[in-house]
């Protein structure tokens, strides 16, 4: 069995946010530890599991994601690089691609022509996850080291969506990740998104943002899809723009994502590239 790592979100190698693909044959899923255990094995923050689905099934394939600890409910960079996997093998028929998923109902995607399978972009239909403003959570402040400016759920996505005052703060956050990850299991979510506007106009992007979720196994995502599927409701209501925004998310590993809120669904599109391809022998 084939399994493959790609960088999901940019256009060139060691950038983005890694992904672990393994393409399953048309079968049974394997056992969910032996499905864990690989995604330990390869430890980027998700790896992404899809089978294909027999003709009638309401889908193409089903897709599951699974961080180094636990699996996961929803995942954009591990779909953006499953789909890039799919079109390099020839598996798109050239129309969108339907992934059943088990807790975020249907995904379509559809991917660009690019040479060799690479280059062309790829665009997610994602669910919206419209945010509510909550009070600050105890011990948020501290455990950022920065008080936030407004605080924000974000429903089912299930993060706490924390902006802060400029770039440059988001850019120069040093969290205490063991102190982000007891918030995240007292308060129930997933993990602690960070925005703010950029600080200059015509950089390239509308704002930033960073993700910690270090309570699942994610001391900092490199550039997490999934939390622009609230981070472009906020940014787009704040900004009175809901097309064609730009996120950069400012890790390490920084990577650009292209939002499109239509209604209660959000478009993702960016780029990816395949790193290295192994053989599985277990």
């Amino acid at each position: 069995m084939r399994i493959r790592i790609v960088d999901a979100f940019t256009s060139r190698p060691f950038a983005g946010n890694p992904a672990g693909v393994c393409l399953l044959p048309a079968a049974p899923w394997p056992d969910d530890a032996w499905l864990g255990q690989v995604a330990a094995e390869l430890n980027h923050p998700e790896t992404a599991f899809a089978r294909p689905l027999p003709a009638g099934a309401g889908a193409d394939w089903e897709i599951r994601w699974f961080t180094p600890l636990v699996e996961a409910d929803l995942c954009g960079h591990a779909t953006l690089a499953t789909v890039h996997t799919l079109r390099r093998e020839g598996l798109l028929t050239g129309g969108p691609v339907r992934f059943l998923s088990r807790s975020s109902g249907l995904l379509t995607a559809w991917a660009e022509d690019g040479e060799d399978g690479a280059g062309g972009e790829i665009t997610l239909d994602f669910p919206a996850a419209p945010v509510t403003e909550a009070a600050v959570p105890a011990g948020l402040a501290d455990a950022l080291g920065i008080r936030p400016e407004a605080t924000f759920r974000t429903g089912a996505l299930g993060d706490l969506l924390a902006v802060l005052p400029d770039e440059t703060a988001v850019r120069a956050l040093r969290p205490d990740l063991a102190a982000i990850a007891a918030l995240s299991l007292r308060e129930e979510s997933r993990g602690v998104i960070v925005t703010a506007a950029a600080d200059t106009a015509g950089s390239g992007y509308d704002f930033v943002s960073r993700f910690f979720a270090h309570a699942r196994g994610i001391p900092e995502d490199p550039v997490t899809g999934s939390a622009h599927t609230a981070l472009a409701p906020y940014w787009a209501e704040r900004l009175g723009r809901a097309d064609a925004l730009v996120g950069l998310q400012a890790s390490g590993r920084p990577g650009l994502v292209r939002v499109a809120l239509h209604g209660d669904r959000i478009l993702l599109t960016g780029r990816a590239v395949t790193v290295l391809e192994a053989t599985l022998r277990v």
